[in-house]
This record gives structure tokens, sequence and C-alpha cells, in this order.
């Protein structure tokens, strides 16, 4: 889990993430020996500290279903039905194969209405909350192979391979820490919503430890959101796998951006200078999201804007914000990516960025992209196994989400509906 905010001076420990390996039996690993994950999250969740965030996490989760909102009012009319050239054949094939080769009771813990709340259950941390559909690594080979070949089918090939990377980055992390029982290249719990179908609404979750995906799929469209992406650390240094890294690009185009700002404009958007501020209003930052807004159960959150718009800065730097945002949805096939940018697009005059913390080469930060049909976060976030007490480039998160209520296809299911009962 988080831990609390540090008194270190930031930027001190933004690279080398080898030195702050806990050695075997230290506090920051312990529990990590359970034998198995339920055991573990037990033993996390009875922690006095925790009860009451998480406490919080689910009442917030019995709240209905809105969507993020700058001023708590949806704007109407951002979403509608279209043939976007979502992979749907392929996707369906690929689910119907999970359900041939699940077993009875397998298929019955992953099946949900396709509106189910079950969709909002999702979260980050290693630590199980809430149990819904089925753990990958409680699966033979076989079947998990099938789920996996759902994802792929879902994806772009280089989203599929981020996926992919986040998962065994995970893996490598708990090989570090002695906790591979627990994080693991297995370590996600899969779900399906509704019937897998051609022209009906359904989708599917994959979600664990620094990598929840979710993904609503009706007819030739598709939503993915939300979808939290991360790694501590951020790349693999050794093994065949030396050299894979997760979430580089969006911090990479984004510093790019940052750096080559007019002055003017560079001053607006930073709206904090430190990573941990007093200068931040209550709720700004907390030990477990940090920086993050739009993390786990924050699905009804306000968010106003903050920073700079899109349109005021100059055609060169507007080229690299899309790049930026591209580098988020690239998870994508090829169909809904091209829609999705051009709605980005669309919205550029209500499209803000907003960053905190510095901005030289080594420093880490904090930004967010958001405007009326996306909102993207990204932090660099201080050790939670590895002991780094103040935020670090080797601690990666990043953040998808759809405001004014299209997070899990929610609008679109909407219309969906409408349109059937005239």
């Amino acid at each position: 889990m988080a831990q609390p905010a540090p008194t270190l001076e930031l930027g001190s420990e933004a690279r080398g993430f080898r030195k702050y390996v806990p050695h075997p039996g230290h506090p920051r690993v312990a529990g990590l020996d359970q034998p198995d994950v339920e055991t573990y999250s037990n033993k996390i969740a009875s922690c006095p500290e925790v009860v009451g965030v998480f406490d919080q996490w689910k009442a917030q989760l019995n709240e209905p279903f809105y969507g993020i909102t700058t001023d708590g009012q949806r704007k109407e009319g951002l979403f509608g039905i279209d043939d976007e050239g979502a992979p749907v054949e392929k996707m369906v094939a690929a689910a119907k194969k999970i359900q041939t080769v699940l077993s009875e009771e397998e298929l019955r813990l992953v099946s949900h209405e396709i509106d189910s709340n079950d969709w909002r259950k999702w979260s980050n941390p290693e630590v199980v909350i809430f149990k819904y559909g089925v753990r990958l690594h409680t699966l033979c080979p076989q079947k998990i192979h099938a789920i996996l070949k759902l994802v792929e089918a879902s994806l772009s090939e280089a989203g599929y391979g981020k996926v992919v990377a986040a998962m065994e980055v995970n893996h490598f992390l708990g090989e570090l820490v002695n906790g591979a029982l627990i994080l693991n290249r297995h370590s996600y719990q899969f779900a399906l919503y509704g019937v897998p179908s051609t022209t009906e609404p359904w989708g599917f979750s994959l979600t664990g430890h620094h990598m929840c995906l979710n993904i609503f799929i009706m007819g030739k469209q598709m939503t993915i959101s939300p979808v939290f992406i991360g790694a501590e650390p951020n790349e693999i240094d050794a093994g065949p796998q030396t050299g894979l890294t997760v979430c580089v690009d969006e911090g990479t185009y984004a510093l790019q951006l940052m750096q080559t700002l007019p002055d003017q404009l560079k001053q607006k958007a930073q709206i904090y200078s430190e990573l941990y501020s007093e200068k931040m209003p209550p709720g700004r930052w907390n030990p477990y999201d940090q920086r993050h807004l739009g993390g786990a159960f924050q699905d009804n959150r306000i968010i106003p804007y903050e920073g700079i718009k899109a349109i005021d800065m100059p055609a060169a730097q507007q080229k690299i914000l899309l790049k930026v945002i591209a580098s988020f949805l690239v998870l994508l096939p090829p169909g809904p990516f091209d829609a999705r940018m051009l709605q980005v697009k669309k919205a550029l005059n209500e499209t803000y960025f907003s960053w905190i913390g510095d901005f030289g080469d080594e420093d880490p930060f904090y930004y967010r992209i958001q405007s009326p049909v996306i909102m993207l976060e990204f932090d660099h976030h201080s050790g939670v196994f590895l002991l780094n007490t103040a935020p670090a480039k080797h601690h990666v998160h990043t953040i998808i989400r759809t405001p004014n209520g299209n997070d899990y296809g929610r609008e679109l299911l909407k219309q969906f509906r409408g349109n059937m009962s005239v």
C-alpha cells in the first residue's frame, strides 16, 4: 500500500531503482510470503489505517453511477452510436472460445449482466478488495491463453504489447521483493459482461495490480475506460526480458511539451511547483492515489479544469499534445483509435493541460489532460514495495477516463436501449 508523504528533497531519487529494492524480511514487503492473495488481502484489509480508506471506497461504489464531470453536471450530446470499425467479429469469436474452455462453475463466476455494478469494483492495489470473475493464476494455461487471446483481439498490436508488458513487469516486481505468489503475470481478475455479440452490447474487464482494463463493445464501436496502467519499477533490467519498459512515451512526450511551451504558458500550466505542497487544497493529494484524481472508485468525482487551454498553445506544441494523447490511446485498434482521436481534436477548444512539479530532465512530475470527451493522468509515485520515499521516475501510474457518463460505455448503452424502446 502507499506510504505517507515524504520530507526528502524531490528529484533526489528520480533514477535507478536497484538501490531501493528491500532486503528479504524488510517491513515494506512483510506479508508478501503469504500462501495466497486472499490471506494477504485479509491481513492488509485489517490494518487500522486501511479500514477507513476501504470503507470510503465502498461508500463511493454504492453511489449510483453518474460519471466524472467538471461541475457536477454532465454535458450531453458528446457521444453517439457509430460504426468505428472495431474488430468485433474477432472479439466475439475469442470470447466464445473462453466460454467453451471454462468449467460450468468458472463460467458462472465470470458472467455478469451488462450493467452490473461489478464493472466499478476494479482497483489498482495488489490487495483484492472485491471478488468478481476469476483470477488467471487459478486457471490452467489453456484457459489463460483463451482469455489473453480476447485481450489481444480487442487491442492494437502495440496496445496488447503494452498490457502484456505491464503484466510482465508486475511479475518482475514480485521476483524483486520475494512476493511472486501475490505479484505475478497472472494475478488479475477476468470478468465478462453481457453476451458476446456482433450487434448487442457486451464487454469484459481484466484488472489487478498496475493493470486495470475495462472494455465495452457495441457493434463496431468500443469504449476503453477506465484504464489504469502503471509499473514499479517501469523497466526490467535483468533476465530474458531485459529492456522491457512500461509507460515511457507518455512521460517523454509530455515532458517535451512542457519544456517547449512559451514561458508564460509554462508558468500557467504548472499549477503547483512541488509534488507535495501545503498550497494544495484538502483532498488534492492522498497517500493512495497521490496526485491522481480519477483512480478507482472515483467514477462520480467532480474535477474542475486546471492549467492552460490547448488552443492557446502554439501549433507545434498542439502537435506534441496530440502525440501525448495518442500514447495513451494506442491501446485501441486502428478504427476506434482514429475515431477517438477525431473526437479529441474536435474538443481541443475545451481541452486543458496542467502540470505539477518541476520539468527538468530528471524531475518526477504529474500532469493531466482533460476535455469533455477524455481525461488522461500521469503520475510519478513514491515507493510502495520499493524503498524510495519521494516520487521517482521508475514508479509510474497512468489513467484513462471518459468523462460525462461514458466510462464503461454507459452513455452508449443508454442510447442503445433508448433506440430499442422506440
